[in-house]
């Protein structure tokens, strides 16, 4: 096993270029150019409509690959010549030379801090500037939030029943795609995961890599006559000495103390345990339920450990990857506990047990119930895919057009779009817990510490209350203007602390994973007034006949 030193970057994926849309936002663009609509000043909110995994909350993700797509925005001469097959004959030229000078200098990006936790309808974007290049930015940029926040908030999801103990995303070969794959590791870790097994993931964004060695391994020994090397020099210096014949002396001696028949130890599994200590005696970690884990591999690996505890070495600890884990975990950290107390040795009382095997969230919290002896999970499959939800749902409303608002009607009152350019503020009680977010017009003046301010439900006249903050915190904030970034950014490790303490604001009932509290997000009266007053302007009279 190893690991990078506490340095997290943050890196951008290559693939994410203006091509990176759908076909539809681009013959959008030219019918608005068309139409002489291009320049129109337009703003745009990026939000969604509900927390995913039956949760009331979200981690914001994707925010810099969101800041660096925007920034380096532009067309280049193969991709207009590709647009010119897609697009009809008869498209001007002028269309084409257009395209080919466009940039996103005149865009206005404003945002939440990536690794906040943010709640549905709120903007988690809003984009300002000409409409076709806030049009042509809409496709990618939920791409880069979608799947960031959706992997973002079930690794913290897991974090959170897992508590202290380690975590490591083993989902690489599970995951959809390589792109997919490098995303899940990413995001996982700013979720609050130690680790990862992807090693592409670990060069690319310094995350620690993780991993130990597969059953094929294990099977690939068949006896003691396979291992061509079976010296291994000791720590402090000296000859070399034979680690096999080492392991193969404390094996019968321990088969005395953990009660079970040499017969029944497969002697294939010691060798290979054996010739891995060898190759890595400082990472000595072994998969143990290749045949059966308590009366052949956990006495196996003791063996070996041993052997390498007599030459200077510290084995690492075992993996599980399939039975009864609470119950094998349990007997392992027993075994542990009796070499322990045999040899004298006590470290060996706390070596770590790792369990993997298609674990979700769920069977973490079954885990915690039945009180395990795990010390670190690797998760893949449930992580990386997010099987409870494939998706978060963001959506990308023009809410203002040349400073006139813009609502989108429909039966589903959830779809209706809170309309105008909008501020968002959360309002903190004197606990120290976030309240309720408030958003309200940017012509409003914001809320004040400590002076009352009546937050609304956007669609509910009865839901309404007076709420005095003992703190205020605004969390749109400008990221990109005048075609730069115009804030620093956090390093992945920044980001991944920022999640910690975002979390922390939270009550706890709002967190938990049965019947979550709902967490309230309110607009401002003025607000409120306005949506409904442009609402009814909006919705057709019915007639009876």
């Amino acid at each position: 096993m190893s690991s990078q030193g506490p340095e997290r970057k943050m890196g951008q994926n290559g693939i994410v270029q203006p091509l990176l849309t759908d076909l539809y936002q681009i013959t959008m663009a030219y019918a608005y150019w068309k139409a002489d609509k291009h320049d129109a000043r337009s703003v745009f909110d990026l939000f969604f409509r509900k927390n995913p995994f039956n949760g009331e909350f979200t981690i914001f993700a994707g925010l810099e690959e969101c800041l660096k797509f925007v920034e380096n925005f532009k067309y280049s001469e193969s991709d207009i010549e590709y647009i010119k097959q897609i697009l009809p004959s008869h498209v001007e030229d002028e269309f084409y030379q257009y395209l080919r000078c466009l940039t996103a200098k005149d865009i206005q990006l404003y945002a939440v801090k990536e690794g906040t936790v943010v709640f549905p309808r709120m903007p988690l974007l809003r984009v300002e500037g000409p409409l076709i290049v806030a049009q042509l930015l809409e496709t990618t940029l939920l791409n880069l939030v979608n799947f960031a926040s959706l992997m973002a908030t079930n690794a913290a999801r897991y974090r959170m029943a897992a508590g202290k103990l380690k975590l490591f995303e083993f989902g690489l070969r599970r995951a959809q795609g390589p792109d997919g794959g490098l995303s899940a590791s990413k995001y996982s870790y700013i979720g609050g995961f130690d680790g990862t097994s992807n090693v592409l993931a670990g060069k690319l964004f310094n995350i620690p890599v993780k991993g130990t060695h597969a059953h094929s391994y294990i099977t690939s020994f068949n006896g003691f006559n396979e291992i061509k090397n079976k010296e291994l020099a000791p720590v402090g210096g000296g000859p070399p000495q034979d680690l096999l014949e080492l392991a193969v002396n404390f094996r019968t001696k321990l088969v005395s103390i953990f009660n079970v028949l040499l017969s029944e130890i497969n002697d294939g599994e010691l060798a290979a345990f054996v010739s891995f200590a060898i190759a890595l005696p400082g990472n000595f970690m072994a998969l143990v339920d290749t045949y059966d884990v308590k009366k052949s591999g956990l006495i196996n690996f003791c063996a070996t450990a041993l052997a390498l505890h007599h030459l200077g070495y510290r084995a690492l600890g075992v993996r599980l990857d399939s039975g009864d884990l609470a119950y094998l975990s349990c007997v392992a950290r027993e075994y542990f506990r009796l070499v322990a107390e045999a040899y004298r040795i006590p470290y060996f009382f706390d070596l770590l047990i790792m369990a993997s095997n298609d674990i979700n969230e769920e069977t973490i919290l079954s885990l915690n119930e039945q009180l395990h002896c795990i010390d670190a999970f690797g998760i893949g499959t449930h992580l990386v895919t997010c099987q409870k939800q494939p998706a978060l749902g963001c959506v990308y409303k023009m809410v203002e057009l040349n400073e006139q608002p813009r609502i989108k009607l429909s039966q589903d009152v959830q779809k209706v779009t809170i309309p105008g350019k909008k501020d968002v503020y959360r309002l903190y009680g004197e606990a120290g817990y976030a309240l309720i977010d408030i958003l309200q017009r940017t012509s409003e003046t914001s809320p004040i510490e400590g002076r009352k301010v009546l937050c609304r439900h956007p669609f509910q006249e009865a839901k309404r209350a007076f709420v005095t903050p003992s703190k205020v915190e605004k969390l749109l904030l400008l990221w990109f203007s005048d075609g730069h970034i115009c804030q620093p950014l956090e390093n992945l490790q920044g980001v991944r602390e920022a999640v910690e303490e975002s979390l922390k604001i939270l009550r706890s009932d709002i967190k938990r994973t049965l019947n979550p509290t709902p967490y309230k997000v309110s607009v401002s009266d003025d607000l409120y007034q306005f949506l409904h007053t442009l609402w009814l302007a909006n919705a057709p009279i019915g007639e009876l006949c």
